[in-house]
């Protein structure tokens, strides 16, 4: 199992545990790892509030510019209650890598989260473990 595998396993764990807890949102882990070290893990606050992204870049401060994190569902582009969507959270941090499981069918995602990183120069992969991820999601439905 390679490093990636392990971080992306960590947050479906966090997510897991989070499941039927988070209101109409999601259920999502982060895991923001830098030197191959995980400097701060979080998943989708009580109700669905906080993001994970959210929490896990403010636990990780200004140790998140030049990280990777991992994330089980794409990083949201926009936020339904006008707050800085995970996407733009994420650029302005400073994190060099993301890493999705999952892609998110919601409006407030759906493709748009990668392009936002994309476009702001953040490296960006899909697809690690989907297969293991897409279970915290057969139950969602999005808003489209």
């Amino acid at each position: 199992m390679n490093g990636g595998e392990a971080w992306m396993r960590r947050a479906i764990g966090l997510a897991r545990d989070r499941v039927g807890q988070t209101g109409d949102n999601p259920a999502v882990g982060c895991v923001i790892v830098r030197d191959g070290v995980a400097i701060a893990e979080a998943a989708t606050g009580p109700g669905g509030r906080p993001h994970a992204e959210e929490l896990a870049l403010e636990m990780a401060g200004e140790a998140a510019r030049g990280a990777a994190a991992y994330v089980t569902l794409e990083p949201c582009a926009e936020r339904s209650s006008g707050a800085a969507a995970c996407a733009e959270r994420l650029v302005e941090a400073g994190v060099a890598r993301v890493v999705v499981a999952c892609e998110d069918a919601s409006v407030l995602a759906a493709g748009r989260g990668l392009e936002r990183l994309r476009a702001a120069g953040v490296a960006t992969e899909t697809g690690l473990l989907r297969g293991e991820a897409a279970g915290l999601y057969a139950a969602y439905r999005p808003r489209r």
